[in-house]
């Protein structure tokens, strides 16, 4: 890998990290386009961490709340009813779906899964669901003619099922082209969440996931010696420093704008990518090979 290629993928990683347009598929879709090497599941493990670390400084108050409530309701009984230590026990039930079925499709997400033309399907199929869910929401916020506005739940609301529910969406985004935040949030607001409850949910529960394949992929990647390290960190770098930025401005979007964009963004690319591998343009493993 070129650092010219580590620059522009950082940069897509960074992009589209958190918001619902799938940041797995971007990364492949680019290398695609660019004719370049599949940069792999490795490489996209590897620079989550550079977004994780952006979640986890955004969050910090939240996650330094948590994980103190945790950590003393282990021994004090009392803190167990206690709000925050409730949330980290969730966001570490939440996290098993992922946990299980990310060992157990370990061949098949970085392999059999890459193919584009099950990227561009899920990017079409979850831009509907989103889609869905987006005008399931707005119709409670806002109620209608003959209907008044139905109050949505927030986090103190959440319980082991949602936590579940929410685990289970996340571990939909092994598949590129999902999106790990569009799947969590949709489910969100499907259980009746609000959009910011939801997506801060969702970027909370992915910080156990990320972190422990970052670090499984590290420890794979250095035993074999596959991976470009001076790239895979520089990008990983980039995307840290563009992920902050996105993060901070999808948390104000959300609190009062549709995701229908990222609905037609979605549909539209998925088509588009749909179309270049019937026409034989592109090949729906184009880069596995090595460009």
């Amino acid at each position: 890998m070129s650092w010219f290629e580590s620059l522009i993928l950082g940069l897509v990683q960074g992009l589209t990290e958190f918001l619902p347009v799938s940041s797995s598929a971007h990364l492949r879709l680019t290398a695609a386009f660019a004719d370049w090497k599949d940069p792999g599941a490795a490489f996209t493990a590897i620079t989550q961490l550079g977004t994780e670390a952006a979640v986890l400084i955004y969050f910090r108050k939240d996650v330094g709340r948590i994980l103190s409530a945790w950590f003393r309701s282990l021994t004090n009984k009392a803190m167990r009813s206690d709000h925050d230590a409730r949330m980290g026990w969730l966001v570490i039930v939440g996290s098993i779906p992922i946990g299980v079925l990310g060992v157990t499709l370990k061949d098949q997400i970085e392999g059999p899964f890459r193919d584009l033309r099950i990227t561009a399907t899920m990017l079409i199929v979850m831009g509907i669901v989103i889609g869905v869910a987006d005008r399931l929401a707005a119709r409670d916020e806002t109620g209608g003619k003959h209907r008044a506005a139905k109050e949505r739940k927030g986090l103190k609301d959440l319980g082991v099922r949602d936590g579940l529910i929410y685990g289970l969406c996340q571990a939909m985004a092994l598949v590129p082209g999902v999106s790990r935040s569009g799947a969590t949030i949709s489910g969100g607001l499907f259980m009746g969440y609000t959009r910011e409850s939801a997506a801060r949910y969702s970027f909370l529960l992915a910080m156990p996931a990320v972190l422990a394949s970052g670090v499984f992929e590290l420890k794979d990647a250095s035993e074999g010696g596959h991976v470009d390290w001076g790239p895979t960190a520089f990008a990983t770098v980039i995307a840290f420093a563009v992920g902050y930025a996105v993060i901070a401005w999808f948390m104000k979007f959300i609190s009062h704008k549709s995701f229908m964009p990222f609905v037609y963004y979605r549909v539209a690319l998925g088509v588009v990518v749909i179309v270049l591998v019937s026409m034989g343009t592109l090949s729906p493993h184009a880069g596995e090979s090595g460009g």
